[in-house]
């Protein structure tokens, strides 16, 4: 297992410097110049140049990329273009709100979804069977933004229960975190349901119930366990993208996270930010990724057994 971790770090750094390099490029093929986009639009010519030396910007690509990892290397993710703050700073200030809006819809979804759907798994054919077929499938064509906008109108313009956007206090978090956990909660329960199901069909599940065990026993033991397995990779892998998909929903509720601070850096093509948000959200997949896999390891022996034999 030592090993099989080893080799899937070593993996996520050449994954995490790929990223860079992609995005590196892409950045700097989108047309537009950042620095005439800050500068006043009277600014000579030559002021231009300058500044553009000064944030070299006028030396080639690959110049301007291994500049800037050197300074990641050192923990120095560079300076704003926009706001001349350092890019650390200001990912540092909008950090804690966007883990507390993606943790906390990921606790919640994994709650309620591997709750639902292990008991709709256990009294498959009912009633209860058929509104989650439904209902997951309709939260599942919903988008986030969507469901966003129809939230705000509800309970923020029609009831007034939550404020309508920005951060007042705890309360104005539940609007934006059932936005983001609403949708990808379906897809939880649907494969907790389906996994279930897969694991009441094996036979030492049979085996277990003709011993005359207690179903809450088998159900516990036996059957959510190694149900759990799939249920729990997807657990980890889906903290980053529950990041990366805030933009949208952080931009609807204007929650001061890092996806409304990736999203206005985007528009205005604020490379050091674009840079630092996307590598931090790159570095937290790998994290993610991995323990996934170790996290699998231990809940199945079988795949644990396999990594001993080839480490």
């Amino acid at each position: 297992m030592v090993h099989y971790v080893v080799r899937r770090l070593a993996t996520g750094v050449l994954t995490v410097l790929c990223v860079t390099v992609v995005l590196f490029a892409i950045m700097h093929s989108m047309p537009g110049d950042p620095i005439r986009m800050i500068a006043d639009p009277r600014t000579p010519l030559e002021q231009i140049e300058i500044l553009r030396a000064r944030w070299g910007l006028d030396r080639p690509v690959y110049v301007q990329y291994f500049f800037w990892l050197s300074r990641v290397l050192r923990g120095d993710l560079g300076t704003s273009i926009s706001t001349r703050q350092p890019v650390a700073r200001l990912i540092r200030a909008r950090l804690p709100y966007t883990l507390a809006l993606a943790v906390g819809a990921l606790v919640l979804r994994y709650l309620i979804g591997v709750t639902v759907g292990l008991i709709v798994a256990v009294r498959r054919g009912s009633w209860a069977d058929g509104v989650l077929v439904v209902g997951s499938t309709v939260l599942r064509s919903v988008p986030s933004f969507w469901l966003g906008i129809l939230l705000i109108v509800v309970f923020a313009v029609h009831w007034r229960i939550f404020p309508i956007s920005g951060y007042v206090g705890p309360v104005a978090i539940v609007l934006p975190l059932l936005s983001l956990m609403l949708p990808p909660v379906a897809d939880t329960m649907r494969l907790t349901r389906s996994e279930v199901l897969e694991v009441m069909r094996e036979q030492y599940v049979t085996t277990a119930h003709a011993k005359g065990l207690p179903s809450r026993v088998v159900l516990t033991k036996h059957v959510l366990r190694n149900a759990l397995i799939p249920v729990t990779v997807t657990f980890f892998l889906s903290l980053p993208w529950l990041i990366g998909g805030s933009v949208v929903v952080e931009s609807v509720f204007a929650w001061p996270g890092m996806g409304r601070l990736l999203w206005r850096s985007i528009l205005s093509q604020d490379l050091p930010v674009v840079q630092g948000v996307v590598l931090i959200i790159a570095v937290l997949t790998v994290i993610s990724n991995t323990l996934g896999d170790i996290m699998t390891a231990l809940l199945d022996p079988r795949i644990r057994a396999q990594y001993e034999g080839v480490s």
